[in-house]
């Protein structure tokens, strides 16, 4: 039957046209884009996914940096704890040398003089080992604290020690002195006993930045398989992409083609009346 009030096969080229024009539009936004899902129109689901998975990366970032934070200002206090190690090991040859009888008056002045140099200079290297504001070596020891996970929980936490003078660490204090061969016994026993406490100390703190430095890897390794991850599930195949709008587009210009031979069938009517 011609009809010129109903054009069937005009719509059933227009749906496929409209058909072939959205999934046109939807591969042009993935190659624009270079992802399959781009929004949550594309795949709400995936789209959902992907997004709580980007969150834990930029988290895992936050995590980094804090971590990074953590491992300098404990980077900071062994490095003044080895400091204060050369210093003492110095002021053990000190003393020693001023502990043996008969030493003359000069000589044990000198030892003396160059002794109180080496024991001040202890405080001066604690009041300069701060980063950041923490002073993990200070009278009020701070603490390397480092965010653990995304979540805020399960902090890695390195606790600071006091190693001013006269503390429970560096037992030698302000007032030591070799001034004689008594008090560089003396000297001598504290300062002996300071080398062994500050010796555990760093090596708890030695075993701190090692924990820091794996939990770095361990946070960058995540991160980066997360981002893998989201690529999985949101990234567009290019080559497939690519040849699918080939495709398309053929099949574009095949539809308008049929659109126009539906409308000209229209015309046969006028044959009838001639």
């Amino acid at each position: 039957m011609i009809s010129i009030n109903t054009n069937i096969g005009a719509m059933a080229a227009i749906q496929n046209l409209a058909s072939t024009k959205r999934d046109l539009q939807t591969t042009q936004n993935a190659i624009a884009t270079g992802k399959s899902v781009a929004s949550a129109k594309d795949n709400g689901a995936i789209w959902t996914i992907a997004n709580k998975m980007t969150s834990d990366v930029m988290a895992y970032n936050r995590v980094r940096e804090s971590n990074d934070r953590a491992g300098a200002i404990l980077d900071t206090a062994i490095a003044a704890g080895e400091s204060i190690m050369e210093l003492l090991n110095e002021m053990k040859g000190k003393a020693l040398a001023a502990s043996q009888p008969g030493l003359s008056a000069g000589s044990q002045a000198a030892l003396n003089a160059d002794f109180i140099q080496l024991r001040d200079q202890i405080t001066n290297v604690i009041a300069n080992a701060s980063f950041d504001g923490a002073n993990l070596v200070g009278a009020s020891p701070a603490s390397a604290v480092s965010l653990g996970d995304a979540s805020g929980g399960n902090n890695i936490t390195v606790a600071g020690a006091n190693l001013s003078l006269g503390g429970s660490t560096i037992t030698v204090t302000a007032s030591s002195a070799i001034d004689t061969a008594t008090n560089a016994t003396t000297a001598l026993g504290l300062v002996n006993t300071s080398i062994t406490n500050l010796g555990t100390q760093l090596a708890t703190w030695g075993a701190g930045a090692k924990r820091f430095e794996v939990h770095r890897t361990f946070v960058a390794k995540l991160s980066d398989a997360l981002n893998t991850g989201i690529g999985a599930i949101t990234d567009a195949d290019l080559s497939k992409e690519s040849a699918k709008l080939q495709s398309l587009q053929v099949k574009q210009q095949l539809g308008i083609q049929a659109l126009s031979i539906a409308n000209s069938s229209a015309q046969s009517a006028l044959s009838l009346f001639r």
